[in-house]
This record gives structure tokens, sequence and C-alpha cells, in this order.
């Protein structure tokens, strides 16, 4: 199922009718830009450091982490074009990592922004031709990939470091990561084993709510019909994974590059200790990018690993520069160019206008042979 000609009659419908709310997009991204404003302002003095350090730093050390903060989000897109795909649904890379990165801006710029880049995501596989059902267990699925393979760095980074506590717990941890992920790929590829367990559920629901025991079965049975079109494979998994967890590794790499570029040259497993720490603390929404949280996670470990305390700020800054800053300028100008003018389109909304324009046009032959 190609996502060209859901795209192409969305825009075309958007095109010949002015919705209601037409203003409300102009009004989203005048909120944007203030909240941009003042996002800058706050950590102006931040990026005044994070220029004057880019005076001294070693250019090509910089030049390599742009390069790996890079490769990170496009494993994103990799990850995600292998699950769409194991559903049918055909996404060509370009348009993948476009909105990849405009959904990376929304998420790690705007308040409640991990929110805004799942409704943005959903709705953007919604028009490439993915079921309701499939856009939702593509970002599950896609977010229990990313925390397995965080969970794996930072286990590695214990180990090399040579952890002096028992690391069971983090170990029986992941391994339930693990088993939810082979539940899933068995789910996916064999829909029909729930089946039976969600009529029961359903069935006990309802006779607490005093209910005819059917009532919801239908919807359920739709829903499993929309999860069958997906065949994810042990293959398909096993490639999805294995691109999260590059997208991690290439992340750490971005850091390490960073640490040279400032003149430090820090243990790696203490690097991935520091990095694993601050992603997992930096992924509780407290503030946009997780900022002030990184920060304050990131330079005690980097300084643990061997680095100076000047040299750990420095390095510090220019991670954040290149894997927030200029990832998320780059997801900005991608937003407004090429889904901007997409704000008014809702998939959902099409699809439950074409059902009923067909209804009424079936209705209509039965009033004209009434008498």
């Amino acid at each position: 199922m190609s996502h060209d000609a859901a795209a192409n009659g969305a825009r075309s419908q958007d095109g010949t009718s002015r919705g209601k709310y037409w203003w409300l997009r102009w009004v989203i991204i005048g909120i944007a830009v203030v909240v941009l404003t003042v996002e800058v302002t706050l950590v102006w003095d931040q990026l005044a450091k994070a220029f004057h350090s880019l005076y001294a730093a070693k250019w090509l050390w910089v030049l390599a982490a742009v390069a790996a903060a890079m490769a990170s989000m496009h494993s994103f897109a990799q990850i995600q074009r292998t699950l769409l795909k194991s559903a049918g649904v055909e996404v060509h890379q370009w348009r993948s990592e476009a909105a990849f990165y405009a959904g990376n801006a929304l998420s790690t710029t705007m308040p409640g922004g991990p929110v805004l880049s799942a409704t943005f995501m959903y709705r953007q596989q919604r028009m490439w031709g993915a079921s309701p059902v499939v856009a939702s267990w593509q970002l599950v699925m896609s977010g229990v990939l990313q925390v397995v393979g965080l969970a794996l760095l930072g286990l590695g980074g214990a180990f090399l470091l040579g952890a002096s506590k028992s690391p069971f717990s983090l170990i029986f941890t992941l391994g339930g990561f693990l088993a939810l992920l082979l539940l899933a790929q068995a789910v996916a590829s064999r829909a029909d084993l729930i089946d039976g367990i969600g009529v029961r559920v359903l069935s006990w629901f309802n006779s607490l709510r005093g209910k005819p025991s059917e009532t919801g079965v239908q919807t359920w049975r739709e829903h499993l019909a929309q999860l069958e079109s997906v065949s994810l494979s042990r293959r398909d998994l096993t490639i999805a994974f294995s691109w999260s967890l590059f997208n991690w590794i290439a992340d750490v790499a971005c850091l390490a590059f960073a640490a040279y570029a400032a003149g430090g040259r820090p243990s790696l497993a203490g690097l991935t200790v520091a990095y694993a720490a601050a992603r997992a603390v930096g992924s509780i929404p407290l503030m946009p990018g997780g900022l002030l949280v990184v920060e304050a996670i990131l330079v005690p470990g980097l300084v643990s690993s061997g680095m100076t305390l000047a040299a750990a700020i420095s390095a510090m800054l220019i991670y954040r520069l290149v894997s927030w800053i200029f990832i998320a300028v780059i997801g900005w100008v991608v937003f407004f160019f090429m889904f901007r003018t997409e704000k008014d389109v809702d998939p959902d909304a099409a699809i439950d206008r074409a059902e009923s324009s067909e209804s009424a046009s079936e209705s209509e032959p039965r009033r004209q042979s009434d008498p």
C-alpha cells in the first residue's frame, strides 16, 4: 500500500474547501514562535558559552559529532520504515526522515512535546495509508525497541566499568522488555492467538456492567483484522532492533566526538554510563529537550569518566549544540516547509466523510423506490 495516493487525495480535498478552523494553524505557529523565542532567551548564556568553546574546539571532531547525530536520526526513520513495511505500508526514505526531523523538533522544543510529536507522527502514518491500529502499534513498538536498546547500552557500560553492585535487577528488567518484544512479534504475526482471550475479557467486563456478553466483540475483531495486516517476522524484528541499538550507539559516538573536540579523553565505559543516565533522566518531560536536567547529569558523569571539569562542560555544550539545537533547527525548517500546510488534514475525518457519503448514496435509491 503506497502513501502517495492517500496523501495526494487528502491535499486535494484540503485545497478545495477551506476548513472552519483554518486560522488555528497560524495560531499554533505563532505560539511555537513565541515559545521558541522564550527558550532561546533562557538558554542564551549556554549558547554563548557553546559558541565560545567552539572557537577552541577541534573542528574535525565537531564535524564527526554532526555526522553521528544525523546518523542517529537516520536510524529512527529506518525503524519506522521496517515496522510499517511489515504491515504492508511502503514509505519513501526521504519522507520518513523528514517526518522524524519535524517530530523531533516538536518533541524537544515544545511544552508537552512528546505528546505533540506522537500525535504528529500518528497523523503522518495515517496519511501514508496505515490503519489506526497499525499506526498506534508502530509507535508503541518503536518506543519499546528504544527502551530495550538504551537498557542494553547502560548494562554494557556497567559491565565494562566492573559494576560493584549486582546487575541482576537491570538484567531482569531487560529480560522483561525482550519477552515483551517477542510477545508483540508473536501477536503481530498471529493475531488470532489473542482473539479468544479478548472475547473472554470482554464477556467478563460486560457481565460486570450488566450488558450482553457480545457487546464490543465486533469492534475487537475489527481491530484484530487491522492487526492481521502486520507480518512482523523475526528477521524484521531483528532489523528494527538493530537500527534501534545503532541509534543509541551513534548518539554515544556524538558525545564521544564532542569530548574529543573539547580536548578530553574520557573512558568509553564511563562515557557510556554517563550518557545512558542522562538520557534516562532526560526522558522525564520536566523541561523541553531535558533542559538543565541532562546537563546536570552529563557533566558529573563526564568528570567521573576522566575529563577535567572545564573540558566536561565544553564537551557537554558542544554535544547539546549539535544533538539538540542543530538537529531541532533542521527539524523546524523541515516542518515549516513540508508539513505546516498539512495541519488542517485529518485522515480519520476524511475516512468518516467518505463512509457517510457512501451510505448516503446507497440509501438514495431506496428512497426513490419507496411509494
